[in-house]
């Protein structure tokens, strides 16, 4: 189920709102979407997504996992249109919904 949505400076500088979910969720390991092109290679910002995501592990000692984000995005919006929601009322709510569709397909991975 998804949580809440962190503009990532708040998560980069594990701002107190990051850190306060760490503490309630007690997560095992970090999962990130990681971009890559439809022909299945790393896009052009996996590596700062890489860099990133490393500075985070070493802040919080939790290990990070990477998992494919390529159209997630998309079907978020399919999904929530689905739904009947309009374009405006998506804001905020597509990352949401990607970040559980990516999630998913990790923890399914895992099996």
């Amino acid at each position: 189920m998804p949580v809440k949505v962190l503009p990532a400076q708040e998560v980069l500088s594990c701002a107190r709102t990051f850190r306060l979910l760490i503490e309630d969720y007690e997560p095992d390991v970090l999962v990130c979407g990681l971009p890559q092109t439809l022909a299945g290679e790393e896009g052009p910002q996996a590596a700062r997504i890489r860099a990133a995501a490393e500075q985070i592990s070493r802040t919080t000692n939790l290990p990070v996992a990477f998992t494919d984000e390529r159209l997630s995005s998309r079907e978020a919006k399919r999904i929530l249109r689905e739904q009947g929601l309009p374009e405006r009322s998506m804001r905020g709510k597509v990352d949401m919904v990607a970040a559980s569709l990516f999630l998913q397909t990790w923890l399914d991975e895992q099996r």
